[in-house]
């Protein structure tokens, strides 16, 4: 097998085991393991993560995107089974035992002590993508505007993007 290939399963299939919380729980340690490798610099990351979310799909599809920068199609073939079948295995023997121990006091406790986990998880991935775009102190100022906006009124999402490009393009000739 290609050393490229073998080399995304062994990124891959570890952190599809410990995706606590979905996609977004892996995305910081995948961010460090893929630039650790060579594979990208952390702003090709960045990219590849923005496209993933742009595209309708789960938010692994960038193990795909990562898996056909490194090797191509096949790249893409092993990277997004390396990403889905480990943990498809262990969901689905958790599953039923879940459903066989409705009443067992483990699955309460798993139900509470993993939900921190997952959330800091998700936190931490969010935190490395953002410092991997190096973003801005005006985009972030920019984002929670629009969250107010869209949480607070009855302001859609569209006139929010064209007052904020509107803004931007002021200020790029400003």
């Amino acid at each position: 097998m290609d050393s490229r290939l073998l080399g995304l399963v062994l990124v891959f299939a570890p952190l599809s085991l410990f995706s606590f919380g979905g996609g977004q729980a892996i995305i910081a340690d995948m961010q460090v393991q893929v630039v650790n490798q060579g594979w990208l610099t952390p702003q090709q990351f960045a990219e590849l993560f923005a496209l993933s979310r742009a595209a309708p799909g789960p938010s692994t599809l960038i193990a795909a995107l990562i898996g056909w920068q490194v090797a191509g199609f096949a790249g893409a073939l092993v990277g997004t089974l390396s990403i889905y079948v480990p943990s498809s295995i262990v969901m689905y023997g958790a599953v039923r035992w879940w459903q066989s121990r409705g009443d067992s006091p483990w699955r309460a406790a798993l139900q509470r002590g993993l939900a921190p986990v997952a959330m800091g998880l998700v936190f931490a991935g969010a935190l490395t993508v953002l410092q991997a775009a190096q973003v801005s102190a005006l985009q972030l100022v920019t984002t929670f505007v629009a969250l107010g906006f869209l949480v607070f009124t009855k302001v859609g999402p569209y006139p929010l993007m064209i007052v904020a490009a509107i803004v931007f393009v002021a200020l790029q000739y400003v």
